[in-house]
């Protein structure tokens, strides 16, 4: 990953959200991108030219676009329509973007659009965060990585986050998945915990 001067940044062109530049590199900003919090806080990811990514819950696509500059391709899905707007604008300047309009919990009809991944990526705000990450990879190759962006107050409001965490842990190893990391994105974002798993060869 590149920095410049401590500062995160990738390799594109700039405008996309009104992101700062500095000379041709665009800012990842950690404050609006839970990955960027990811990626400076020192979790254990890389973004190569050779990746393909699988992105559930895109959203507009700001941290699409910035994962985008670093990889081959990336399969963006996100459900909601206002969203999805503008992420068709960002694809519109990132080439290398695939926008799927679709429910990331039913990856059945996506399937047909997406080849094998070496990521997936997971900010889904939804009660079965863990269920719709284990459903979604079946596109990972052996060997390959799935982040799970856990928003804990989406899964349950009263339970701790530690618990919630936990518990999200223990469903995702149940199901197959081998839990190498888990980070909380302090100060950056509140309860919201990276869980970096792989899939097993």
């Amino acid at each position: 990953m590149i920095r410049i001067q401590g500062v995160l940044v990738s390799p594109g062109e700039g405008g996309v959200y009104g992101e700062r530049t500095i000379g041709d590199y665009r800012v990842w900003d950690p404050y609006r991108s839970k990955c960027a919090a990811l990626l400076l806080l020192g979790g254990e990811i890389d973004l190569t030219s050779s990746m393909r990514v699988l992105y559930l819950g895109a959203a507009n696509g700001t941290t699409v676009s910035h994962v985008a500059d670093y990889v081959e391709v990336v399969y963006a899905v996100e459900f909601a329509p206002r969203p999805m707007q503008d992420l068709l604008e960002v694809c519109r300047r990132r080439k290398n973007i695939i926008p799927i309009m679709d429910d990331a919990g039913r990856p059945d009809h996506y399937a047909c659009m997406v080849e094998e991944v070496d990521l997936v990526y997971q900010d889904v705000a939804q009660p079965d965060q863990a269920g719709i990450a284990l459903k979604n990879a079946i596109f990972l190759r052996p060997g390959g990585t799935l982040v799970l962006m856990l928003k804990t107050r989406s899964v349950d409001i009263r339970q701790s986050p530690q618990d919630v965490l936990d518990r999200t842990v223990e469903v995702l190893e149940a199901g197959g998945l081998s839990v190498r990391e888990v980070r909380w994105l302090e100060p950056y974002h509140r309860d919201h915990a990276a869980i970096i798993c792989e899939a097993l060869k």
